[in-house]
């Protein structure tokens, strides 16, 4: 994946609308999982426990905790996006966030970032993205965001 280059904030602004990147693909693996859940204490059997979960689970084997997924979006991102002569980029927040469909450890996700909107802030610009993560194969999405960033020139 190229990254979109961004001139500046006029050339952003003139992107509104407009699909900005697709990440490549990403492959979940249980390490992958397994270090998320020690890094945030969130070790729920249905992400760790690989036998009960294939025993258990709904979803036949163990998932990616939501939380692991919208966090990869800041990959994503870098993969996606660039921007010239900025001296500070900083994640704002999410104003929005779902967890459509589980992503099965073992499966490939990536992300999808359109930009919809850009305003001028003190020193630079407010960015609003959807941002969706898509599962390989999958009739849904893994995950739908609207991510906000800042840009500071």
């Amino acid at each position: 994946m190229t990254a979109t280059r961004f001139a500046g904030i006029a050339d952003a602004k003139s992107k509104v609308g407009q699909e900005i990147g697709l990440s490549d693909w990403m492959a979940i693996e249980q390490s992958r999982v397994d270090a998320f859940a020690e890094v945030t204490g969130d070790h729920q059997w249905i992400h760790v426990d690989v036998e009960r979960a294939k025993r258990e689970s709904p979803f036949g084997g163990p998932i990616a905790h939501g939380y692991l997924t919208v966090s990869l979006l800041a990959r994503f991102a870098g993969e996606c996006i660039a921007v010239d002569g900025i001296k500070l980029a900083v994640n704002y927040g999410l104003n929005r966030v779902r967890f459509a469909a589980p992503v099965k450890v073992g499966s490939r996700v990536r992300a999808r970032f359109v930009l919809g909107a850009v305003e001028d802030i003190p020193g630079g610009a407010q960015m609003l993205w959807q941002a969706t993560v898509e599962i390989e194969g999958g009739e849904k999405p893994a995950c739908v965001a609207e991510m906000v960033t800042r840009w500071y020139f």
